[in-house]
């Protein structure tokens, strides 16, 4: 199921989120200080490019510092987005898988430092 379920994903536009976040990610790597941003944009664009059959879990207290900086100037707006993405594909039978995978995308939005993402269901 996970298989069918990228796939349509990726032919519906998670490619370009994919790309997106690959770019946002190189530029934030051009600075020394945007470095551990760009790691982070890297993880999103991972996640972006084949969520169905992906697992998250969040570990804020291993860099509380950074995913504070992150939550404050990023994180809300993202989840935000993320959240009313999430509801807007639930109200459809047919939307709620990308629901499902749009509220993984808000929990990692959040707070994305020291999160994994694995394969799998846990």
């Amino acid at each position: 199921m996970s298989l069918i379920g990228n796939i349509i994903w990726i032919l519906f536009g998670g490619w370009i989120a994919a790309l997106l976040w690959l770019i946002f990610g190189a530029i934030c790597c051009v600075t020394v200080i945007g470095i551990p941003f760009g790691l982070q944009c890297f993880k999103f664009a991972k996640l972006s490019f084949a969520p169905f059959g992906k697992h998250i879990s969040i570990h804020p207290m291993k860099h509380p510092i950074a995913n504070a900086l992150w939550a404050v100037f990023l994180g809300w707006e993202m989840a935000l987005v993320h959240l009313i993405a999430g509801l807007l594909c639930c109200v459809t039978i047919v939307g709620i898988p990308n629901g499902i995978v749009a509220f993984k995308m808000m929990k990692l939005s959040f707070l994305p430092f020291g999160a994994k993402v694995k394969r799998g269901r846990r």
